[in-house]
Parts: C-alpha cells; sequence; structure tokens
C-alpha cells in the first residue's frame, strides 16, 4: 500500500445478515484473518481490496439499534484504526444504514469530520425509505412488537422518510462546508431478478416511489445532486449508478438463485455465481482506485 494511500473503512448496513459468523468470532475471539471474509456481509471484498494494495477494515456496530448510538460506535471504531496515525483520515464506504451511521458521525461526533476524506454510499436510503414507513406503521407495527422484547428495532425508526428528511435539514450547513467528499452509488432490479425474500417490499417500493433495489429506492440512494447551505456554501454530490442491475443482497457482493440464467443451463450455476461475485469485487475495486 502507498504510503499516501488512506485506509478504507467498508460500513454495514442494518440486521447484518451475517450475525451469527460475528457472533462466532467474538464468542470463540477467532481472528478474522483466521476464518476469512467468503461469508462477511461485504461477501470477498476487503480480501481483494487488499490483495490489490488497499488497507482496508471492516468495522461492526448494533444490530438494528438507533443511528445515533451505531454512528458512535462507527467513530470509535475508526478512532482505533487511526490511533497513533495523526494526519491520516478514512474512505468510508457505507452500504444501506452504514451509509447514514456515517453521516450521522461526521455532522454530529466532534472532530470526525476532519477524519474522513471521503464517503461513498451504496443503496443507502438517504431520504429514508417506505418500508420503514410501512413498518413503524399500524400495519406493520404486529411485526415489531413481536421482535421487540429480542433485538433493539430502534434504527428502523431512523430510516423513515421524516426522520430522514429532518436529519438532512438540520445536518445540510455542516455537510456542505466540510472537507469531506460524497458519493452515491444507486441500484435497481426489475422484481423478477430480484432475491425472493425482497420481491414484496420491491413491489411497494415501486408503488410509491419507482425503481428500487428491493429495500431503497434509486431516488433514496442518490441523495441530492448538490448541497447548500444556509450561508450560501455549495459542494456538489458525486451521483455514479452502479454499473450493473443489482438488488439490496447483491450490491455487497452476494449472488442469489434469482440471477440465474436458464440460457445458460443449470450445470454452470457455479460459474455463474463465481463470475457475477467477481463482478461485484471489481465494481469495488474501482470504487476503491478513484478514492
Amino acid at each position: 500500500m502507498a504510503d499516501d494511500t488512506f485506509p478504507i473503512i467498508l460500513a454495514h448496513g442494518i440486521a447484518r445478515f451475517d450475525i451469527l459468523r460475528e457472533i462466532l468470532i467474538n464468542k470463540l475471539s477467532i481472528p478474522e484473518d483466521d476464518i476469512g471474509d467468503g461469508l462477511d456481509y461485504f461477501k470477498g471484498i476487503k480480501s481483494y481490496l487488499e490483495k490489490n494494495g488497499f488497507e482496508v477494515h471492516h468495522t461492526n456496530v448494533d444490530f438494528a439499534g438507533p443511528v445515533d448510538l451505531r454512528a458512535a460506535q462507527l467513530s470509535y471504531q475508526i478512532s482505533q484504526i487511526l490511533d497513533g496515525r495523526a494526519s491520516c483520515k478514512v474512505h468510508i464506504i457505507g452500504h444501506s444504514m452504514g451509509g447514514l451511521d456515517a453521516r450521522h458521525m461526521i455532522v454530529d461526533i466532534e472532530g470526525m469530520a476532519d477524519r474522513v476524506a471521503s464517503l461513498t454510499t451504496i443503496g443507502t436510503p438517504h431520504f429514508g425509505t417506505s418500508i420503514a414507513d410501512f413498518a413503524i406503521s399500524k400495519s406493520g407495527s404486529l411485526i415489531i412488537s413481536i421482535l421487540k422484547p429480542i433485538i433493539d428495532l430502534k434504527g428502523f425508526e431512523d430510516l423513515t422518510t421524516e426522520s430522514c428528511l429532518s436529519f438532512n435539514m438540520r445536518a445540510k450547513d455542516r455537510e456542505a462546508s466540510n472537507n469531506v467528499v460524497y458519493r452515491t452509488y444507486a441500484s435497481s432490479e426489475e422484481r423478477d431478478l430480484v432475491f425472493l425474500p425482497l420481491q414484496a417490499s420491491w413491489f411497494l417500493i415501486n408503488h410509491k416511489e419507482g425503481e428500487n433495489d428491493g429495500l431503497v429506492s434509486v431516488k433514496s440512494q442518490q441523495w441530492d445532486k448538490r448541497l447548500i447551505g444556509s450561508d450560501g456554501r455549495q459542494k456538489a454530490i458525486e451521483q455514479f449508478r452502479f454499473p450493473i442491475p443489482a438488488d439490496h443482497l447483491n450490491e455487497v457482493g452476494w449472488w442469489d438463485l434469482q440471477e440465474t440464467n436458464p440460457a445458460l443451463g443449470l450445470l454452470n450455476i457455479a460459474k455463474q455465481k463465481e463470475e457475477y461475485e467477481n463482478k461485484i469485487k471489481n465494481i469495488y475495486l474501482q470504487i476503491a482506485k478513484t478514492l
């Protein structure tokens, strides 16, 4: 790694689906490098970037807690990574709520704006998502009430369209004036290609917000083209489309059966999986090279 290359931080989203892996690693005190990242939230991405000369770190914040808690945990972990490296900053790549965790951290935690060179978000609900609105509504309250005794679900309240609008309004001055470079990647996929458990939410979001990745609309992922502070300061947000069609799961390196191309034959499923996941890894590599 070149001396002037800042570390890359991979910030995961809410309700990380590899939580059992994380619990096992922590309970048995297994070094992350020993178990590998082939089943990590960011599937195989850390090791792939490292092979290409980048310093990369995973973070692990609260499963479904409030964004303020997750932002504080993210801040602590980044401070640990940068301990003893006074002039060093980090590049954050945040997926889903991980992008909001980073934004809250940069805005609300003293000194962290000066420790972040850039924030790249992928599939992040900057304007919230109608799925979160549904989850805390009367229609979705039964699910929340069942899970509340087991899991802190306050994080879902921070993903509502109302909560995100409120944060965007109060954060705009600081985000427009700090030195952080903001970039967004927005992705979508047709319903039949979306991971099966996300197809119902795809339908709901499509009805209310248009094209989406199964959990977040493209519009919400894109954020604003420009941040304008109350003092007139302006900052452009670099907006990109994800280079290939991908749902919320695919965006972090995971292939699913909905991606199968029947024309290539069932015997080629393993090859299709490998090729698709390699495409995702190379997308992250290209992102890293442009940080």
